[in-house]
């Protein structure tokens, strides 16, 4: 149920829509992000209920700023390492696994997700750093995360508080680094054809070596370039998973797997679960609840 200008909802776009027992906020953000921004939105629960939820990839970076409860435990399932400590608001590079989420409940906090070379240009440091990694916000943005957090805090309307984040995110990117014009094309190849196109072509459509393109794709989006392939063939199933009447076979074919079987693998590799499982849950935003 949209509902516009209330529970401190404000501003012209802004609108707040009921989900159980979370209320998601969004605005249409400005054409001068667009390339760099694919979404945002606000959350906050009405009821403070603990969860879980299973983060599978997309082939986007994100940011999540917390303005309420952050999240208790985020751990990658088969990671020898420590679970990731983050106490506040947090940035991650892109994924070639799924994690695992454990929040406390109370969330307040908007979410973001950014094209890689859209967080290449934000956090400005090599995407190649934040691979399968979550950080706090504050190690890529420096000090003025801070800054953003606090006035985002200390602002209950929504629509204000999305003219600050426009504002933030428009000057951080003016200013981020470029990334290189064939590693832009070779990206924008990648997410046209949803992974279904062969690396030695990218190479030869941008002009460089394929070991060449391997570095520089690497560093700047995060993933390389055969793994992107991956995690985009394997968002678009499950984009395609969730349209009524969509059968495993026929999204198999569309996509670019081999069969059903090979299609079955790569849920189970990329995203712990099965394709039946993925489209009866409906995943949003890459969460999956547990």
């Amino acid at each position: 149920m949209p509902v516009v200008a209330s529970a401190g909802v404000a501003g012209q776009g802004v609108e707040a829509t009921r989900l159980g027992d979370r209320w998601r906020v969004t605005r249409p953000w400005p054409a001068r992000l667009r390339p760099f921004v694919h979404s945002y939105a606000g959350y906050w629960e009405a009821a403070a209920s603990p969860y879980r939820v299973r983060l599978v990839p997309t082939g986007r970076a994100v940011v999540v700023i917390s303005l309420g409860e952050p999240f208790a435990r985020i751990r990658r399932l088969g990671d020898r390492g420590p679970d990731s400590t983050v106490t506040g608001s947090l940035a991650a590079g892109l994924e070639d696994g799924y994690r695992v989420c454990d929040h406390p409940g109370g969330q307040e906090a908007i979410r973001l997700e950014l094209t890689p070379l859209g967080a290449f240009r934000l956090f400005a440091v090599p995407m190649s750093e934040l691979t399968n990694r979550v950080v706090e916000l504050g190690d890529v943005l420096g000090p003025e995360a801070g800054v953003l957090v606090e006035r985002l805090e200390t602002t209950s309307d929504w629509g204000a508080r999305f003219d600050l984040l426009d504002l933030a995110l428009a000057a951080r990117l003016e200013r981020g680094p470029l990334p290189a014009p064939e590693v832009s094309h070779a990206w924008n190849l990648l997410s046209r054809a949803g992974g279904a196109i062969p690396v030695g072509r990218i190479a030869a459509e941008v002009g460089w070596s394929q070991g060449h393109l391997v570095r520089r794709f690497t560093e700047q989006v995060g993933l390389t370039p055969k793994a992107s392939a991956r995690v985009l063939r394997f968002h678009r199933a499950v984009r395609l998973l969730t349209r009524d009447g969509a059968h495993p076979t026929d999204v198999a074919a569309a996509c670019g797997f081999y069969d059903q079987a090979h299609l079955n693998r790569e849920f189970r590799a990329l995203g712990g679960t099965t394709p039946g499982q993925m489209a009866a849950a409906r995943v949003a935003e890459g969460a999956l609840a547990l």
